[in-house]
């Protein structure tokens, strides 16, 4: 019964994490992903720069999109299984090189919280192309 209870516990801290992931507020997101910018671009006109564009974010296999050159640490863990969701967004966006190693972003991440929430609306925004 006392192990019934704690994973009862877990399983709502673990439930309200993720709806406070998906409380982000877009318009903040905007603002935030303005440091984005120097590398990637979303919208109707994006197109891939130094990092590729970021429509349709939400739902792709990680280096996988058509015409952009992922670094092999990127394409392998695509092809290990990571898609791209508000969790593996947020994790990424925290610390680029701890989510996946020897990736080719420089950004050194999003450390508040509320910036990765907030990020990750704005990119919900823009389905993919």
């Amino acid at each position: 019964m006392k192990i019934a209870i704690q994973l009862a516990t877990v399983a709502v801290i673990c439930s309200l994490s993720a709806t406070a992931m998906a409380e982000g507020d877009a318009a903040a997101g905007e603002n935030v992903f303005k440091k984005c910018k120097i590398c990637h671009q979303i919208g109707e006109n994006a197109k891939n720069q130094v990092g590729p564009e970021l429509n349709g974010i939400i739902g792709r296999k990680a280096g996988s999109l058509e015409g952009f050159s992922y670094s092999p640490a990127m394409k392998e863990a695509g092809e290990k299984g990571t898609v791209w969701n508000e969790e593996t967004i947020a994790k990424y966006v925290e610390s680029p090189k701890d989510f996946v190693p020897k990736n080719k972003m420089a950004f050194v991440g999003l450390k508040a919280e509320k910036d990765r929430a907030d990020v990750i609306a704005y990119l919900a925004k823009f389905p993919a192309k």
